[in-house]
């Protein structure tokens, strides 16, 4: 009898290391697990908004550029757009002309209210000379040539802006529709990638 309650004594003892020894691990490895299911969660959570805070980062570009549109005059705001935004991929100056050629080629053959030696000159001319160019071939012209270019650029950046104010209100939707804050997503997206 003595040996089973030495036995019991045994087993108690052994029970209560392992349970040491279980708690002793658990206060030194806690926040790692913890740790990583948030991390996990966060990337999750993170995954959500990248969407969203590109075509933010996309409309406050937009923006900029506009604002470069409307305080300059045609002539120099090929480069200066070229300058400011230099890590883009992008070809302003290629970009504007081809927006001028296509509206002016709409002028002249659909509303017919342009004729189709301005079209010729604004495909021919260097862009930084189209105003000019126009204005010296066309004295008679009832409009500002200036105001009209820059009123087509100007539309163009809204309109840029617009559809990306609506997709990021789409997002926004998509976010809510799952049940959650925008504002946390957008919180959570900031804290994972290190901004602000």
């Amino acid at each position: 009898m003595a040996t089973q309650e030495t036995k019991r004594y045994m087993e108690m003892q052994m029970q209560e290391l392992k349970e040491a020894c279980a708690v002793n691990e658990e206060e030194e490895n806690p926040a790692p697990k913890k740790a990583n299911n948030n991390k996990n969660k966060n990337a999750e959570i993170a995954k959500l908004y990248e969407d969203a805070a590109e075509y933010e980062e996309d409309l406050k570009s937009f923006e900029e550029e506009l604002a470069i549109v409307n305080a300059h005059a045609f002539k120099e705001i090929p480069e200066l757009l070229k300058e400011k935004f230099s890590t883009q991929e992008r070809d302003y100056a290629q970009e504007i002309r081809t927006l001028l050629e296509a509206t002016w080629t709409h002028y002249v053959d659909v509303e017919k209210t342009h004729p189709q030696e301005q079209l010729e000159i604004i495909k021919t001319t260097p862009l930084n000379e189209i105003v000019p160019a126009l204005t010296q071939a066309f004295p008679d012209y009832e409009g500002d040539f200036e105001s009209d270019i820059k009123e087509i650029l100007v539309k163009r950046w809204q309109m840029l802006i617009a559809i990306k104010k609506e997709h990021i209100k789409e997002e926004i939707a998509e976010i809510k529709i799952l049940g959650l804050k925008p504002n946390y997503v957008q919180r959570i997206y900031k804290q994972f990638h290190g901004i602000e």
